[in-house]
């Protein structure tokens, strides 16, 4: 398995959120992009993280012409937390099962009117016969236990429990 994290430039993305907003914080941390959406290597699994920038239509077109570009020939696309809001927007999400941060989940939610969102779940996996299977996770810490269950479907049981285990990570299911 290769990761490539992708985005607009090479320049590194801040995990803060923006200026002037409703939370002020300077922590986070800077992520260095190792692709741009213009040399992307081809990919498989789609992961598509949330945060406060895709509240941002400004920053999430790049963003959104990338996943429309790339969308219908992967094999699985994973979102975590408000990474749901971007799929929702721009109707990927249509008639199809998902979950969504809870903390946001009514700025998120009426992005997808025709989304079935699904409240009490830390994941969500629609797997609609003919199109990408769609993974969501709830908040971010459900995207440790989401991956964790897709690492699982790929990999086997074994694999998944050897992986927490090394991190020292009590998985929660469902």
């Amino acid at each position: 398995m290769e990761l490539a994290i992708i985005a607009e430039s090479l320049t590194p993305v801040s995990t803060n959120p923006e200026p002037n907003t409703f939370v002020s914080s300077t922590f986070g941390q800077e992520i260095l992009p190792t692709h741009t959406f213009t040399n992307a290597p081809e990919v498989e699994v789609l992961i598509i993280p949330g945060g406060f920038g895709t509240r941002n239509k400004v920053l999430m077109a790049p963003v959104e012409s990338y996943i429309q570009s790339v969308f219908f020939n992967l094999k699985y696309v994973i979102t975590i937390c408000t990474g749901s809001a971007i799929l929702a927007g721009m109707s990927l999400l249509d008639n199809r099962r998902a979950t969504t941060d809870k903390c946001t989940w009514s700025l998120v939610t009426p992005l997808g009117p025709k989304v079935e969102w699904v409240r009490k779940a830390r994941w969500v996996v629609d797997d609609t016969p003919g199109v990408t299977p769609v993974w969501s996770s709830s908040g971010v810490s459900a995207g440790i236990d989401v991956t964790f269950a897709f690492i699982q479907m790929l990999y086997g049981a074994g694999t998944a429990e050897s992986v927490a285990n090394v991190m020292e990570y009590e998985r929660h299911f469902g």
